[in-house]
C-alpha cells in the first residue's frame, strides 16, 4: 500500500459518498487508476465494507453503557455460547475480548434505563455469565473516528 492508497482510504473515511471522480481529484489521480486502486483495496480486504453513520439521539438511543462481563468458565463451549448470544443482542454495538479482571467489554445502547434493564435480564440469564459490571457513559468525547492510515 503506497501513499496514494492511503490518501484514497482517508478520503473514503471522510465521506463514503464521494464519487470516484471526487476522490481521484482529491488525491491527484485520473478516474480509471483511482477506481482500479479502490477495487484492489476492496478485493484485498483493506476496505471491509461501506457503512452509514447514524445519529444515536435522533434514533432515540439516548444511553450508552459499557458492560464488563466475566464468564464462570473458559471452556470453548461456554465461550462460543456467550459470543453467539451476544451476536444476537441488537443492543450490543461492540464486543471485545479483554485482559484483566473481566473477560469481555460490551458497548450497549438503549433508549432508557427500562430498556437497559430488559437487556440486563437477557444477559443475566446466560448460564455461563459469572459477573457483570456496568458503567453509564455520561457523554462521548471521541467516537467513530477514522482509522489512522498514515
Amino acid at each position: 500500500m503506497d501513499r496514494k492508497d492511503k490518501q484514497i482510504l482517508a478520503e473514503l473515511q471522510g465521506d463514503v459518498r464521494k464519487t470516484t471522480a471526487e476522490i481521484a481529484d482529491a488525491v491527484g489521480l485520473s478516474v480509471s487508476p483511482c477506481a482500479r486502486r479502490i477495487k484492489l483495496l476492496e478485493s484485498e480486504g483493506v476496505i471491509d465494507g461501506y457503512q452509514v453513520k447514524l445519529n444515536r439521539q435522533k434514533l432515540g438511543l439516548m444511553m450508552t453503557f459499557f458492560v464488563n462481563v466475566s464468564l464462570s468458565n473458559h471452556r470453548d463451549q461456554a465461550i462460543n455460547e456467550f459470543e453467539n448470544a451476544v451476536e444476537c443482542m441488537h443492543e450490543v454495538i461492540s464486543c471485545h475480548v479483554i485482559s484483566g479482571q473481566y473477560d469481555y467489554l460490551l458497548e450497549v445502547v438503549s433508549k432508557d434505563l427500562q430498556h437497559y434493564e430488559g437487556f440486563m435480564r437477557k444477559l443475566q440469564t446466560l448460564n455461563m455469565v459469572k459477573d457483570i459490571n456496568t458503567n453509564l457513559a455520561i457523554r462521548p468525547v471521541k467516537q467513530g473516528t477514522p482509522l489512522p492510515v498514515s
